[in-house]
């Protein structure tokens, strides 16, 4: 299946819900293998904030990637509009610390993204498919977690108020399930809550035109889309959240009073989960590979082999590889002395012998033959790499015609692209 991203830009703007700050915001196209990445362009450099679990920060009502000043706060909305829409390469570009509230639900981002138009890329699409079950406690948020074949959402909420009480709600998550039941959903809090969430610095854009505001009377200048609006919107809640996992979610999550903090910690538990699943997988797999077969491989040898082990190879598709960068490289001692970072060519260097890999790996006598890399191709440096990092190449093939191929590659850093390259390459007798 091929990886999805806008086909053209669109923009939406409005004030935050809780910094109350004006933004605009953007959803740009992104090339196969970037993921769901922010972008403060108000900020110095425009850095580059990727919506993945491991950036998110435990904080009270909202879901906040990096910590200040580099952040993104309640970026819930939007992701569950990105996930039902199935998008795996995104730029959304703000100009401030929170996207637009807009009316509080999800529906304008599903809008934009709709007016976007969808362009399909080569590359590979990430699932995280459970095997056993996961189970999450935090406080009085209870998630058990099961294999599934698609996101399917069971959730019940509890709260002293007539007018809310207990409801529950189940929902299998599509792009026209998720439109119909979950994204005008909005988020709603209690009138008894304001004074002390506006004394923490929150809910400063909150009006009750953009959030359902429930009084003793029941609610205040606005009316219900659902008399279930309140289980509909934790329920949106928590397909954004579950977007952190980086990869599209299946999985049947039952979530009994679900929050922010809770969701994501049951996503680090997804992942850990899937983790251990795949190492214990692949780790008896004749397809993964450490050095000691790598060098049967590659004619490369040190101080120029720069893969330390393959994880993923499926031949004439898909490789993915990794090296560890330690101190101990000798480009360090002049590159730069006091200031370490890798070479750019030799991080492209390393991801061209992670795709010699892919070419090599399939023939019967791989040292009578050498890969000739050709060509290369919007080429694009992220972020430097320095000594501790763990660079992960992934490479798709775009094209084979006999032994001439061409390759899209990223590199990533904690599930962060610091490179890119498409290459083209020929296999020839050595």
């Amino acid at each position: 299946m091929t990886r999805r991203t806008v086909a053209r830009a669109t923009t939406l703007e409005g004030v935050g819900l809780h910094m109350g700050v004006p933004c605009r915001l953007t959803f740009l196209p992104a090339p196969s293998g970037a993921g769901i990445v922010f972008r403060r362009a108000d900020l110095p450099g425009a850095p580059l904030i990727s919506a993945r679990v491991e950036h998110a920060v435990l904080t009270e009502r909202r879901t906040q990637l990096g910590k200040e000043p580099v952040a993104v706060h309640t970026v819930e909305h939007v992701l569950a509009a990105v996930m039902a829409r199935e998008v795996d390469d995104l730029v959304i570009e703000l100009s401030g610390p929170e996207p637009p509230v807009m009316d509080g639900s999800a529906q304008p981002f599903v809008d934009a993204l709709r007016d976007g138009g969808i362009a399909e890329q080569a590359g590979s699409v990430q699932y995280l498919q459970l095997q056993s079950p996961v189970r999450v406690c935090d406080g009085d948020s209870v998630y058990e977690a099961v294999p599934a074949s698609a996101l399917e959402l069971d959730v019940t909420i509890d709260f002293p108020h007539p007018l809310v009480g207990r409801q529950r709600g189940e929902y299998r998550v599509t792009a026209e399930s998720f439109e119909r039941e979950l994204a005008r959903a909005r988020t709603f809090g209690f009138v008894h809550e304001v004074d002390a969430l506006r004394a923490k610095g929150l809910i400063r854009g909150a009006s009750t035109q953009n959030a359902v505001v429930v009084g003793d009377e029941g609610v205040v200048d606005n009316e219900l889309r659902w008399p279930d609006e309140f289980v509909r919107h934790k329920a949106m809640d928590c397909v954004g959240d579950l977007a952190l996992a980086g990869a599209r979610v299946r999985a049947h999550v039952r979530a009994t009073r679900p929050s922010h903090r809770g969701t994501v910690l049951l996503v680090r538990a997804l992942k850990e989960a899937a983790k251990e699943m795949r190492d214990l997988t692949t780790s008896e797999s004749s397809g993964i590979m450490d050095v000691e077969d790598i060098m049967k491989v590659l004619p490369h040898r040190y101080p120029f082999l720069l893969v330390d082990r393959i994880l993923e190879l499926e031949a004439g598709k898909r490789v993915v590889g990794v090296k560890n960068v330690t101190i101990n490289e000798p480009f360090f001692a002049g590159h730069f002395p006091g200031h370490p970072i890798m070479p750019g060519v030799l991080i492209i260097e390393a991801m061209a012998q992670v795709g010699g890999m892919l070419l090599l790996g399939a023939i019967p006598d791989p040292q009578s033959k050498v890969v000739y890399f050709t060509s290369l191709n919007n080429v694009k440096w992220r972020r430097p790499v320095k000594p501790g990092d763990q660079l992960r190449f992934e490479l798709d093939v775009l094209q084979v015609r006999g032994m001439m191929c061409k390759m899209h590659g990223v590199a990533k850093v904690d599930g962060e692209v610091v490179a890119e390259a498409e290459m083209g390459a020929m296999v020839r007798d050595r």
